[in-house]
């Protein structure tokens, strides 16, 4: 299959994005950097801002969260399908974010991010008909549900390892995640643009398979690195 030369922007910052997962520095993609956690372990009392902010901060940068979120929504045409599957994301999200760091739920943070990548693997293999081709095809709705509590998860396993205060703990933890929903909803009003511009293009269908391979690589890249730090680390 001979594809088009001129790739559009979309599939170019797919490429990007696998690039960044080589970058040993970038794939812990649920860390907080190391200024912003030293912010946050430095607040007293309810700081509505700071948590916002770093939140949008987290969803925007979360290139994990944007390469599982692209390939739920890479062949979904309905904005009201779209606006469903990212609510269930958000709720899942939202849960295990905030339960998971209220309640201290602990768990390797290797794993989860593991499970994280594989989520991004997983939905790329869907998209590229494998999933059918193997006969064990699950419903969007739960699928996208449960990897939302594991992308939740990894986050509240990098929050639990920083000393945030516990009188306040709760109110900054909702918003830390109303940005993480803001950051959220902006990211995908970039992709939907992208995602619709795009497929106005007669070579939607053969860059859309080369994307998903893309995606589907960033994924087990993810996987391979937090797999090699599980076994590796001390």
């Amino acid at each position: 299959m001979t594809l088009n030369p001129r790739l559009p922007r979309t599939l170019i910052t797919l490429l990007g994005l696998t690039a960044l997962a080589f970058s040993s520095e970038l794939a812990l993609a649920h860390g907080v950097a190391e200024g912003d956690a030293n912010f946050l372990q430095n607040q007293q009392g309810f700081q509505f801002w700071p948590y916002a902010y770093l939140g949008a901060k987290h969803m925007v940068t979360g290139y994990d969260h944007l390469l599982f979120l692209a390939g739920v929504i890479f062949f979904v045409y309905r904005l009201t399908d779209v606006a469903l599957y990212v609510t269930l994301f958000a709720i899942g999200h939202s849960l295990t974010l905030i339960l998971g760091v209220w309640l201290n739920i602990g768990a390797n943070a290797y794993l989860v991010d593991a499970l994280i990548g594989f989520s991004v693997v997983y939905k790329a293999f869907d998209n590229l008909g494998g999933c059918r081709q193997l006969g064990f095809d699950i419903p969007v709705r739960p699928m996208v549900l449960t990897f939302g509590l594991v992308h939740g998860f990894g986050l509240a396993t990098k929050l639990q390892e920083l000393s945030l205060d516990q009188d306040s703990l709760v109110g900054n933890l909702l918003a830390f995640n109303l940005g993480v929903e803001v950051g959220q909803f902006c990211a995908l009003l970039a992709m939907v643009l992208g995602f619709t511009i795009w497929r106005r293009s007669r070579y939607f269908t053969a860059h859309a398979i080369t994307a998903n391979i893309v995606i589907m690589t960033a994924g087990f890249l993810l996987m391979g690195y937090q797999l090699s730090g599980y076994f590796l680390s001390p």
